[in-house]
């Protein structure tokens, strides 16, 4: 089986692609730039993506995306990409000097959609916190700042391949509802 995948994110490419090739499925990147919504939700705007993918290229295909939310500041939600551009990470822990709640969580939203219409919603949380301090590469923007909830180290203190575990659990469960319905 032949799925398009609708990123140019490396890291979503290597979290698909430890769930999927063990399974047999073949990830073909889609290498059209699609329009990516604003909407509310993750939800909607892998939704809207995957289906416009999945009908141009009349193929099935997956969109994800993800939102950050940092609860003492409820937000940046499906806006994280264009605020993680404008504000750096040293304005977002200004922000949060005077409050005792650094949690946040992402919300990891998956999408898998048929040529006909018909689609699959998935969607799952990460739980973070945001550090006090920014640490790591300083190209990595707000992953200076952001660990997974337990953990000591920013997201810009390790390889990514190192959290690919963490955002997989979408496209696992993809290839469940596949295994189960096709």
């Amino acid at each position: 089986m032949q799925i398009y995948l609708a990123t140019k994110n490396p890291g979503k490419l290597a979290a698909a692609n430890s769930v999927f090739s063990e399974y047999g499925i073949t990830l073909n990147l889609v290498e059209t730039d699609y329009p990516e919504i604003q909407a509310e939700t993750s939800q909607e705007i892998a939704k809207f993506t995957a289906l416009e993918v999945a009908k141009s290229l009349n193929a099935p295909a997956i969109r994800e995306d993800h939102s950050l939310y940092i609860n003492a500041l409820k937000f940046p939600g499906p806006y994280t990409n264009y605020f993680e551009k404008k504000i750096p990470a040293s304005m977002l822990l200004e922000w949060l000097k005077n409050s005792n709640d650094r949690s946040g969580y992402f919300e990891i939203a998956a999408v898998y959609a048929n040529p006909d219409g018909f689609f699959k919603e998935f969607v799952y949380q990460v739980p973070i916190t945001i550090a006090l301090e920014e640490k790591g590469d300083l190209q990595k923007g707000w992953a200076r700042v952001l660990m997974l909830k337990d953990d000591t180290r920013t997201f810009a203190e390790y390889p990514e391949q190192e959290r690919v575990h963490v955002w997989n659990k979408n496209y696992q469960a993809i290839v469940n509802y596949l295994k189960e319905n096709l």
